[in-house]
């Protein structure tokens, strides 16, 4: 594993505490790296109403373009247990939409790396308008 993506995993386990899921129990964290190699975080947040719920990529998607930024380089999905947590279809549309082709999307546990792949490959046929 390279020295970015240890650093990433290291940033979403610093916030992985913070995850709110009082009803599923399955905390996630994501950490975000730019494009400018800045790091951007977040946790899931549930709501009594699943369908209100804000998933750990999400939230770290805000906060990289509430600082300014639109390039996304890399991003660590951290599931707390250890399972493989793969982006929902929203997620990965969402992930996609910062993207380049080759943007990397590792998808973790605790203890290790589960699956590296790129966005392309995780959501081969993304949505795209191209007027």
């Amino acid at each position: 594993m390279d020295k970015l993506t240890s650093n990433m995993i290291n940033e979403a386990h610093k916030v992985l505490v913070n995850a709110y899921a009082p009803y599923s129990k399955f905390s996630v964290a994501a950490c975000i790296c730019t494009d400018k190699n800045n790091f951007y975080t977040g946790v899931n947040v549930e709501n009594i109403s699943y369908g209100l719920t804000t998933c750990a990529e999400v939230s770290a998607i805000c906060n990289m373009v509430t600082a300014g930024e639109r390039k996304i380089k890399s991003i660590v999905v951290l599931a707390a247990n250890n399972l493989l947590c793969s982006p929902c279809g929203a997620c990965r549309q969402r992930i996609h939409e910062f993207s380049s082709s080759d943007t990397m999307v590792h998808l973790c546990n605790k203890e290790t790396i589960f699956h590296s792949i790129t966005i392309n490959e995780l959501l081969p046929l993304a949505f795209d308008f191209n007027p």
